[in-house]
């Protein structure tokens, strides 16, 4: 895959699978007959937007948790979020006895803010971006003495993200593509790695929005860059990669084959089908893979297809708003 050692081995993703196994759900992975016979080969969804909370961040979280020691459990772990990391943290530390922390930024629905508050854990709210928030942790790293729990640049939580694409391979052995909502790179960079440890032929392509999407423009520039943060439907992709990135975006640079991007109309589309077609409701992030093969932007090349329904956390008045094609973010696309 590459010749230059990764941050986190096939490995590391088996020892998280082991770790986590009592904490996390294995989700199930169905075949959609609509998309198959849209593109013409099996296509099959791996509905991780069943995991306990709603997301698959759980197992990124679980691991990191899971693979601190003692002490720093006791002091309390803090982190930055767009609101799945967060929530998902809340429910492991609570479950753990571990005080949790989340900083996030305006732009998290308010959905996700009060989700997280539920589950114990203290919400700080600052800025109008990631960036922001991720600066607020590093204050709180600094004052309190917490321990910060990234939600993607991490290696234990990219191993913990990979279990799913130990998943993927172990439902659809013949898979020739894999797309996985991108944005800090933690998901799609522990799947690429597993899945093509497993079957070395497999293409791993990121989805994301057009809006602010950092990952993208930083593998375009060849080093971590810094983009505009504006609201989009699949808001959990938000945020930028961090200029100081060490594992992601070498890994994600190593690994993927392809990004695609996606406007608000299509990702608008991939929710409505998710349920209207697969009787499944998902948030935009989840619902990107989706919306890249109505949009016909991947060819499958004759082989299988499997993607992540990555979160179902969406705001249930949106989600009738986007049913019904009346959100206020569809008509931003042409400004």
């Amino acid at each position: 895959m590459t010749g230059c050692p990764l941050p986190v081995d096939y490995d590391d993703i088996e020892r998280a699978a082991r770790r986590i196994s009592a904490h996390v759900l294995r989700t199930p992975f169905a075949l959609s007959p609509s998309l198959s016979e849209l593109l013409d080969v099996p296509v099959g969804l791996k509905l991780e937007h069943h995991q306990t909370t709603g997301s698959f961040k759980l197992r990124g979280a679980c691991n990191a948790l899971l693979s601190l020691s003692p002490d720093e459990r006791k002091r309390g772990i803090v982190a930055a979020s767009t609101g799945n990391h967060g929530r998902a943290l809340a429910h492991a530390a609570k479950a753990e006895g571990t005080l949790a922390t989340i900083c996030m930024s305006h732009l998290v629905p308010d959905n996700k803010v009060s989700e997280i508050r539920c589950l114990g854990a203290r919400v700080h709210i600052t800025g109008t971006s990631q960036d922001d928030a991720q600066r607020e942790v590093e204050r709180l790293v600094e004052q309190d003495g917490l321990v910060m729990v990234p939600p993607f640049d991490n290696p234990a939580v990219v191993a913990g993200q990979g279990t799913l694409g130990l998943e993927i391979a172990d439902s659809m052995p013949e898979v020739g593509t894999v797309l996985v909502p991108l944005s800090g790179g933690g998901l799609a960079s522990g799947v690429a790695l597993a899945v093509k440890t497993r079957h070395s032929s497999v293409r791993v392509i990121g989805i994301t929005m057009e809006r602010g999407a950092a990952m993208k423009a930083s593998l375009d520039a060849g080093r971590p860059v810094e983009v505009s943060e504006v609201p989009s439907l699949a808001d959990s992709l938000g945020g930028g990669i961090g200029l100081g990135n060490r594992v992601t975006f070498a890994m994600c640079h190593a690994l993927l084959d392809d990004v695609v991007l996606l406007s608000e109309k299509e990702i608008a589309a991939g929710m409505r089908h998710a349920y209207a077609q697969e009787r499944e409701i998902v948030e935009g992030a989840g619902a990107v893979g989706i919306a890249a093969l109505l949009a016909g932007k991947v060819d499958p090349l004759g082989r299988p297809v499997a993607l992540i329904l990555s979160g179902r956390n969406v705001d249930m008045g949106l989600h009738r708003r986007i049913m019904n094609g009346e959100s206020d973010l569809l008509q931003e696309d042409a400004a």
